[in-house]
């Protein structure tokens, strides 16, 4: 858990400051559970640039309650968590003061997102709350008041928590869990997980990374994984400690996220699918009478793929529906094995593309029309399909046909604005895989909604 909090003060002499305002925000890594903001009587005088600088003055903290006041709420708040604020140092240190003065050891693991966002965002100028929320396209009220900006360090930390693709920030949440001790029953880990789209993480005692999966169900699924009874299953349900969770609404980024962090993380149990999961693909070739024929194949990286598939079956599928939908001939597309015509010719749903009745240029135009529906080549567009939420959409970004990467958002403007677009995207590999999960996922997806620029 963690206490994203900030703190508005009096200003003054090092170390003699007094809170005026505090906003905490505990959250689990995915939601707000519990918040707490108030302001504090410092039972000393505001500094005026203070006043200038957040609008509290004097007359407003007068029946304000003191800080031994709201102490005990704020270790309520912050107990068991690590503490996360923007410049975490300044936050922390002052905590600790007015503890201090009440007699009290206050102690705390703390998280700094300025240096976070500087590690995990290199690319923005300025690493300023303000500059990073309108770079970032995060809506924000009350600047320099706390709840305010600990608020807008909530929306910062989620997007940084995607953009930790190595997941540090989680295994270092883990090893804090670890230091308490106890290991969670199997049955204890599946009751906290929700019945939703995402990727999941399997890690042992010590952190490390056993196993990434997506599901649609991520309940379900860690529950198929702990009642199994294959040699994966009984090692799985033998090391693992904890399963954390990244939701993601849309499947399209569940797949991205997985194969992208398989790749990244290389846990122990995912080794089949470190290597490409598409083993066949479709290529296009002339026969000798100058018409395109679409072979599946076995994947070969030496030739220039249209599309392909994990399985025959799948490959199988998709042709029969393709040669359906372009109204092409089964005995070009390889699905009907004949020396004369194909049976679709003799109940007249061919039009005798196999023994000559369409010209070749007739024909190989309804082929071109397939392969550039399915291919990304020089195009630029943004993908939308749902969000985590009701209010929030997912987008993947392609610029000149190269996979970029996806983002979360709640407001038009960050997906109509592209330079916002590209500071929130989470950059991921353009790869074989990548490609063929977009173009595997616009197959069968008939809701995504295409944007193109």
């Amino acid at each position: 858990m963690y206490a994203i909090l900030d703190i508005e003060t009096t200003g003054g002499q090092f170390n003699e400051e007094g809170i005026t305002e505090i906003a905490i925000y505990k959250f689990d890594g995915h939601e707000i559970v519990d918040q707490f903001i108030s302001l504090v009587n410092p039972e000393i005088p505001i500094q005026p640039f203070v006043v200038k600088l957040t609008g509290i003055n004097n007359a407003m903290l007068q029946s304000a309650p003191k800080f031994f006041e709201v102490a005990k709420r704020i270790i309520e708040m912050t107990n068991d968590c690590i503490i996360v604020a923007h410049n975490a140092s300044f936050d922390y240190r002052i905590l600790r003061t007015e503890f201090r003065r009440l007699g009290y050891d206050f102690e705390a693991q703390t998280l700094c997102t300025v240096e976070l966002s500087k590690k995990l965002l290199p690319e923005q100028p300025s690493h300023s709350l303000g500059k990073l929320v309108r770079a970032l396209g995060i809506p924000m009220a009350d600047r320099h008041r706390a709840s305010g900006d600990a608020l807008a360090t909530v929306k910062l930390f989620k997007i940084l928590l995607e953009k930790d693709l190595e997941k540090e920030i989680v295994k270092d949440f883990i090893k804090l869990e670890i230091e308490k001790g106890i290991a969670p029953k199997l049955l204890d880990i599946v009751a906290k997980l929700p019945a939703k789209t995402g990727v999941y993480y399997i890690h042992n005692e010590k952190g490390n990374l056993v196993y990434i999966g997506k599901s649609r169900n991520i309940k379900k699924r860690i529950n198929q994984h702990f009642t199994g009874t294959s040699t994966k299953c009984k090692k799985i349900q033998a090391e693992v400690f904890t399963v954390t969770y990244d939701e993601t609404g849309s499947e399209l980024i569940a797949l991205l996220k997985e194969s992208e962090e398989i790749k990244i993380n290389k846990p122990i149990y995912n080794r089949a699918q470190r290597k490409s999961i598409f083993q066949l693909a479709l290529y296009a070739e002339k026969d000798k009478n100058g018409y395109i024929n679409l072979k599946l194949q076995k994947a070969d990286g030496r030739k220039k793929e249209i599309t392909s598939f994990t399985s025959l079956q799948e490959g199988k599928n998709a042709l029969f529906r393709i040669t359906s939908h372009y109204n092409l001939c089964q005995k070009l597309t390889g699905l009907y094995h004949t020396k004369t015509n194909c049976f679709q010719y003799s109940i007249k749903e061919c039009d005798g593309a196999c023994i000559g009745m369409v010209s070749p240029e007739e024909y190989n135009a309804r082929v071109l029309s397939f392969i550039e529906k399915n291919s990304f080549e020089n195009q630029n567009m943004v993908l939308i399909d749902k969000g985590r939420t009701i209010s929030e959409r997912s987008a993947v970004l392609i610029e000149n046909g190269i996979y970029k990467g996806y983002a979360f958002y709640d407001l038009n403007y960050q997906i109509n604005n592209i330079e916002i677009l590209r500071n929130i995207i989470i950059p991921m590999q353009n790869n074989r895989d990548t490609k063929n999960i977009i173009q595997g996922h616009i197959r069968k997806n008939k809701t995504l909604k295409t944007l193109k620029f």
